[in-house]
């Protein structure tokens, strides 16, 4: 049985209105708006030095990055003023119209004690509370509108360049290495679903793209000891697992998996030359956006983006590979990658040196 006196009711309305006007002393301020421009403004900051960063660890392409960059700094200059002007000026405004409520509150606490004389100011109250807490939130509306395209503008590069750099630590810390004039261009959480249906057991890794292969290293724990099903003892594991030429990829084919089908699902078949015929994999990224990448790479498409050049030498080499075998004479039909300063023959097991 409640023992809540009218009274007590009384004081809990009144509680809750101070507690909106506390609320509002602070939104009248537009803190928050405030902090979003001040994150915008360190996000344009750090994007020559994020650039910077990606070039001494490798990535070669997006060679129009740095000039985005820049433009994102001009725009931002030009705009910036007059956001941060239009917060002055709204919050100024917002806060003179905040004193009368201020008032009111003071009033309506000192009337606490007589509830004939509360009712009136406290539903007045009330409305003006809604009212300004309703003009906050469409001031802010308009405020974040005076620059809403330039920030999912903006979004999409951090985006892409959060991507960039999660595959650069990965190439960093993976137990294979480029080779020399390779790139990396993206590297996605992935499992290999072996029997083309992911199963438990299957190897959970990093699939990879580079301008000259796609490659699949596992690097997991694995449970060496269970007590009662529950893992004791763990193993990393890190091993390549697959390693195939790009242009040796002849067919992807999409699908979405899951109970919901929000599982992104990739396929690709191989032509002859490469250890698997097709590998299967579940990855955390769009599968749209992967086959639109290695077809992207097949076709060279990112040599044409490059902004690290790679040197005539290198590509001469690969112009100058031989179609036969010089001490067998067994035709040459394997795929040279670029950066590869030798072949095997198949035939004889010669060594060619390019």
């Amino acid at each position: 049985m409640s023992t809540q006196t009218p009274s007590d009711d009384l004081a809990g309305k009144i509680s809750a209105i101070q507690g909106q006007i506390g609320q509002l002393q602070t939104a009248v301020q537009l803190a928050q708006a405030r902090d979003s421009i001040e994150d915008l403004q360190t996000s344009v900051n750090s994007l020559d030095q994020r650039i910077a960063d990606l070039r001494r660890k490798g990535y070669a392409f997006d060679k129009h990055l740095e000039d985005q960059a820049a433009d994102y700094r001009k725009q931002w200059q030009a705009l910036s003023p007059s956001v941060t002007q239009q917060i002055n000026d709204q919050a100024g405004s917002l806060q003179s119209a905040l004193k009368p409520l201020e008032t009111k509150m003071s009033q309506l606490v000192r009337l606490g004690n007589n509830p004939s004389a509360v009712q009136p100011v406290m539903k007045g109250l009330e409305a003006d509370v809604k009212n300004l807490e309703d003009k906050v939130e469409a001031v802010e509306r308009a405020i974040n509108g005076m620059y809403d395209q330039f920030y999912s503008q903006l979004s999409g590069l951090q985006s892409r360049l959060n991507k960039i750099e999660w595959t650069m630590k990965a190439l960093a810390e993976a137990t294979f290495r480029l080779l020399p004039t390779e790139s990396g261009i993206m590297a996605v959480k992935a499992v290999w679903a072996r029997t083309g249906e992911e199963k438990k057991g299957d190897p959970s890794g990093i699939l990879y793209l580079t301008d000259q292969r796609l490659l699949f290293e596992q690097k997991e724990e694995i449970a060496t000891k269970k007590v009662l099903f529950i893992a004791t003892e763990k193993q990393k594991v890190q091993d390549l697992m697959l390693d195939v030429p790009v242009a040796l990829v002849e067919e992807i084919e999409l699908s979405k998996k899951g109970v919901m089908k929000n599982e992104d699902h990739i396929t690709f078949k191989f032509g002859a030359g490469a250890p698997v015929n097709a590998a299967h994999f579940h990855i955390w990224q769009s599968n749209l956006e992967w086959q639109s990448i290695v077809n992207r790479a097949k076709a060279g498409e990112f040599d044409t983006d490059r902004a690290i050049e790679i040197d005539q030498e290198t590509l001469d080499k690969i112009k100058s590979t031989p179609g036969k075998c010089p001490y067998c004479g067994g035709d040459i039909d394997q795929v040279v990658t670029r950066g590869m300063d030798s072949i095997k023959c198949k035939f004889c097991g010669s060594t060619i040196r390019l």
